[in-house]
């Protein structure tokens, strides 16, 4: 399980670590009770698109589409296989998946908003030939994203999307990705639950407000007055905060003509005692 001494001793908990370590290890418990705790490989995938698939079924929709901008490797594709194929069975739901990227590695950042000091041309090549003899499923769109992303809707017709997971490391990039969300709500679920990759970070990165994903996000809510990408403000007051609560984005589509559907419980009631 690969758990240090020093890292438990520096844990403010450390019991819940080793815990959440061995139920991810031995798979203990159903699939909806690791989701809840975050115990699965990349718990932000899982909880993207069990969440997304929770509210197309309150909506009727039998199913759903999920995009992966940045597959690089393969590993986040294999990753949401896994977990659409759990969910599928579990909500009796279809799931398509949708994995974008160049194939070529990462082009030259435009300028400082794709933060060179990181990231260089030819960063994450895919192995294309490995990659599709390993996926069941997801379907590759390769190419410039510039160019794919004008083409998608017309050439695959998706099932409305309600799970994006942007891991284009640049800004331009990221800005080419989110053009795409203006297609028509046909496309999307009214509430589409998204992660950020390169949101967090390190000492070496430093991301801000002002460049990469934080700087895209802000352009995009700024400038759509009826779109906007939200915190999980929910995840965000638990007691305990996983670093992986901060990627997550939620893009309400306010004028979705099914917005305002209810999907709540029914007759909740707070009687006088």
């Amino acid at each position: 399980m690969n758990i240090k001494l020093q890292d438990l001793i520096l844990d403010p908990y450390p019991l819940r670590t080793l815990a959440t370590k061995i139920i991810k290890k031995l798979e203990i418990g159903s699939y909806e009770y690791r989701v809840k705790i975050g115990a699965l490989e990349r718990p932000h995938n899982a909880y993207c698109v069990y969440t997304a698939s929770v509210l197309a079924k309150k909506l009727g929709f039998q199913r759903i589409s999920v995009l992966e901008f940045g597959v690089a490797g393969g590993n986040g594709l294999l990753n949401l296989e896994y977990h659409t194929q759990k969910i599928s069975k579990l909500l009796s739901i279809d799931i398509d998946i949708y994995g974008f990227d160049s194939g070529c590695g990462l082009p030259k950042p435009s300028d400082y908003k794709d933060i060179p000091y990181v990231w260089k041309k030819g960063f994450y090549k895919m192995d294309v030939p490995k990659l599709k003899s390993r996926l069941k499923k997801s379907k590759l769109v390769l190419g410039d994203l510039k160019n794919t992303s004008k083409d998608f809707f017309e050439k695959y017709n998706p099932a409305p999307i309600g799970t994006i997971i942007y891991d284009l490391d640049f800004y331009s990039s990221t800005v080419a990705a989110m053009n795409m969300l203006g297609a028509g709500e046909k496309y999307y679920l009214p509430r589409v639950f998204c992660f950020f990759d390169d949101i967090s970070g390190s000492n070496t990165e430093l991301y801000n407000e002002y460049t990469g994903e934080r700087l895209s996000i802000n352009e995009f809510n700024s400038s759509h007055k009826d779109a906007k990408f939200t915190l999980p403000y929910h995840l965000l007051a638990r007691k305990i905060v996983e670093t992986w609560y901060h990627g997550i984005r939620i893009l309400h589509f306010f004028k979705h003509s099914r917005y305002n559907d209810f999907v709540s419980k029914e007759n909740l009631q707070a009687p006088c005692r």
